[in-house]
């Protein structure tokens, strides 16, 4: 068993973990952060994509003691004081989702990506969400959300 501590969501979390375990199992499991989700342990579909250290990154790929020292963001620390990220906000009012499940790794992606390109043309959106499989909407809605996200910067 290993030690680790890392911030989540702007609190430090200390806990005892098996070295084996992902941080995705350590986000949910552990700390009940449920919005991290678990699409395919291979880290093809992107639905556990979370922040690490200011940058979007699969949590499946990556064991909690890698993650010791890291500030983590979930999709349950985007919202500050009651309001809505841009993104979680833009998500709502252009209906980029529909069952819902890859919509907080596609939201913890964008948020890189609009942090890299504060103003990204439909294809640069696009190709900045690839490492994030939808299996619903056929993607031009989730465009239209980060497309609006971006203008509310």
């Amino acid at each position: 068993m290993s030690q680790v501590s890392m911030t989540v969501n702007g609190k430090v979390r200390k806990a005892t973990v098996d070295p084996r375990v992902l941080l995705v199992y350590f986000l949910r499991d552990q700390l009940r952060l449920t919005g991290t989700h678990i699409g395919c342990d291979t880290s093809q579909c992107g639905a556990c994509t979370v922040m690490i250290d200011g940058r979007s990154a699969k949590s499946c790929t990556i064991f909690a003691v890698q993650a010791d020292g890291s500030e983590i963001t979930t999709i349950e620390g985007l919202a500050t004081n009651g309001q809505l990220h841009p993104l979680q906000q833009g998500f709502w009012e252009e209906h980029g989702l529909q069952c819902g499940f890859c919509t907080p790794g596609m939201i913890m992606a964008a948020v890189t990506l609009l942090k890299d390109n504060p103003s990204p043309s439909e294809r640069e959106i696009r190709e900045g969400i690839t490492g994030n499989f939808c299996r619903c909407t056929g993607y031009q809605h989730i465009v239209n959300a980060i497309q609006h996200a971006a203008t509310k910067r």
